[in-house]
C-alpha cells in the first residue's frame, strides 16, 4: 500500500487495538540504566533524568510516498497512526512542558538514521530515541508485535517520575488523541515538587 498521506486517516476504517494486558506490569517499575541514541546525537538514559518525563512509543513511522512495511499494515490493530501521534505531541509540546513534563521523547525500534530524517522532516521539538537493539524494550518487557520479521513496540505512552513509571496509556487509539490525553492527565496530576 502506498502511503500518500500519513496524517489524514479515517479512524473508523482502522481496527482499534484491544487491551491485551501487555502493559499491566509497567506502572510502578523503575527504569533500568540503559542509554539510547537520540535524534539530537546524544545518548539518553531515561533512568538518570530527574523530574517528570513523557515517553510515547510507536511501532514505526512511515515515509511519504514509500510502500508500507506490509500490504495490510493499516489492518494490523495499532499499527497505523505513528506519524499522526508524533505530530500531535509536536503540536502540544509547549503545553506538555507547561503542564509539568520536564522532558518529552518519542521511542521506536527504528534506526537512529531513520528517526533523524523523520524528526527533521516533521520539525520535532523533542528527540526521538532509538531502541533498535531492543535493550529497553526487553528490559521493561514492553508489549511488542512482530511484522515482516521486525520486532516493533506497540503504541503506548509512559509518564515517568524520577526513573519510576507512574502512569501508562495503553492501548492508545486513535493515535492522534494520545498527546491530548497525556496533557489532560498531566494537568490533573501535577508532579510533586
Amino acid at each position: 500500500m502506498n502511503q500518500r498521506n500519513l496524517l489524514e486517516v479515517d479512524w473508523s476504517q482502522i481496527p482499534a487495538p484491544t487491551d491485551d494486558g501487555g502493559a499491566a506490569h509497567l506502572t510502578g517499575m523503575t527504569l533500568p540504566p540503559i542509554g539510547l541514541l537520540a535524534t539530537d546525537d546524544r545518548s539518553v538514559t531515561l533512568s538518570a533524568l530527574r523530574g517528570r518525563t513523557v515517553v510515547f512509543a510507536y511501532p514505526r513511522t512511515g515515509e511519504p510516498g514509500k510502500i508500507a512495511l506490509v500490504d495490510d499494515w493499516d489492518m494490523i490493530p495499532g499499527a497505523r497512526g505513528c506519524t499522526p501521534q508524533t505530530c500531535a505531541f509536536r503540536d502540544l509540546f509547549a503545553e506538555l512542558k507547561a503542564a509539568g513534563a520536564a522532558q518529552v521523547f518519542g521511542l521506536s525500534t527504528q534506526s537512529n538514521a531513520y528517526q533523524t530524517e523523520m524528526a527533521s522532516r516533521l520539525h520535532l521539538p523533542f528527540p526521538v530515541l532509538s531502541d533498535e537493539k531492543l535493550a529497553l524494550t526487553r528490559a521493561l518487557n514492553l508489549p511488542t508485535m512482530e511484522v515482516a520479521g521486525l520486532t516493533l513496540i506497540k503504541r503506548l505512552a509512559l509518564i515517568i517520575d524520577d526513573a519510576r513509571i507512574t502512569h501508562v496509556f495503553y492501548p492508545v487509539f486513535p493515535p492522534d488523541r494520545n498527546a491530548g490525553d497525556v496533557l489532560d492527565w498531566l494537568k490533573a496530576n501535577p508532579a510533586r515538587a
